[in-house]
């Protein structure tokens, strides 16, 4: 079941629609793009908007990374205290973006919601603190995302893809030597 809610920017009156997805702590959010004979512009962030609909995350860290087609990233997280939420979007090419959920006192816990990110729909997923994160790359792309924390090593952690309950499009991604190691316990 779906839940939109709407926001606008008040000095601007940018709507921006956000979706609760089936674990409803996940959102979709696909904000109003402006096209004209000049391109496009759209806003990404706008952090009244964004806490209205229960996105209430300081964004402190971005990175931008770039992959070929069917490159899997994911699925990471970082323990506590260093957890991060985070807010992803492909700018160039497409990804399927995937979420699970790791918080043991949850109804969804190890569950997964999944969303396709494209240069074409310009969609964003917002993923709160307690979910692994990672993103096949569905054609050669470049993604950017905000984080809630700053990365710290010794906190990092991960799960294979494999180890989730999640049909993926394709058999056998090109992973890192770390993205192939992860073992998590349940």
């Amino acid at each position: 079941m779906k839940t939109f809610l709407k926001s606008y920017n008040n000095h601007l009156n940018m709507p921006f629609e956000f979706e609760k997805l089936v674990i409803p702590t996940v959102i979709l959010i696909k904000p109003k793009v402006f096209k004209d004979n000049r391109g496009f512009f759209l806003e990404t962030f706008e952090e009244n908007a964004f806490k209205e609909a229960g996105i209430p995350d300081q964004f402190t860290q971005d990175n931008h990374s770039k992959s070929q087609k069917g490159v899997l990233r994911g699925m990471h997280f970082q323990t506590t205290p260093y957890e991060q939420a985070k807010l992803v979007r492909a700018i160039k090419g497409k990804i399927l973006d995937v979420a699970v959920d790791l918080r043991k006192d949850s109804e969804t816990y190890m569950k997964c919601v999944s969303a396709v990110l494209s240069e074409e729909n310009k969609h964003m997923l917002y993923i709160p603190k307690g979910f692994a994160h990672g993103f096949l790359t569905l054609e050669d792309a470049e993604v950017v995302y905000k984080c809630s924390g700053t990365y710290a090593p010794k906190s990092e952690s991960g799960i294979r893809y494999d180890q989730i309950d999640f049909e993926w499009p394709i058999k056998n991604p090109i992973l890192s030597k770390k993205d192939e190691a992860w073992d998590y316990k349940k």
